[in-house]
């Protein structure tokens, strides 16, 4: 996300207009955004075969749809809005799991990597569905571990980009990271059948 910091100012902006009411904002925003949420969306479905049964523009344009629907948010800056998006997108892939009978995983010993859990695979969907109950349980332990970890993983913030949009310092976040990762890790390995 760094290079797209000489964008963050004007996003900040717009997002501020948005939450006024300006309808004209959102027309500029599209263009500032689009291109990030769709990195975004990439991530997610990188290494996915041709004809995948959710692709990345869908997502992408279900995402922004819901982002543009959410209202009543206090948007603090650029940071914020793409840490909201990488939230929104995780919940369309969970759904989509879902929907596509996720759990049923078979009797085989299956490890769940956290980084990769939501590169989403129609085969590991599963692994989608896992993740997000566990970081649902890390909510109830810790929200604030829980917001950090979908904005560093799902998100793809850098520690200072998260470190601003949640008004901690660096420090903090990478300790409150270190400390979610190793809760997650415990409790996604209890889903593992033995």
């Amino acid at each position: 996300m760094a290079e797209n910091q000489d964008n963050s100012r004007p996003i900040t902006n717009l997002l501020v207009e948005l939450r006024k009411g300006n309808k004209e904002a959102e027309a500029q925003l599209i263009p500032l955004v689009y291109n990030e949420l769709h990195r975004l969306a990439r991530h997610y479905m990188r290494g996915e075969r041709e004809g995948h049964t959710l692709q990345t523009s869908a997502l992408v344009n279900e995402a922004y749809l819901r982002l543009m629907g959410e209202h009543g948010i206090d948007w603090k800056n650029r940071a914020h809005f793409f840490g909201v998006s990488a939230q929104i997108m995780r919940r369309i892939l969970v759904d989509h799991a879902r929907n596509r009978d996720a759990q049923k995983r078979g009797g085989d010993v299956q490890k769940i990597s956290l980084e990769n859990a939501f590169v989403y695979s129609d085969e590991q969907s599963w692994q989608v569905v896992a993740v997000h109950e566990a970081l649902n349980k890390l909510v109830e332990w810790d929200a604030r571990q829980a917001q950090i970890v979908e904005m560093r993983f799902f998100g793809g913030l850098n520690v200072e980009e998260t470190a601003e949009a949640m008004s901690l310092s660096p420090t903090t976040i990478k300790r409150e990271f270190q400390l979610a990762k190793a809760w997650l890790y415990g409790e996604l390995s209890k889903n593992i059948k033995a």
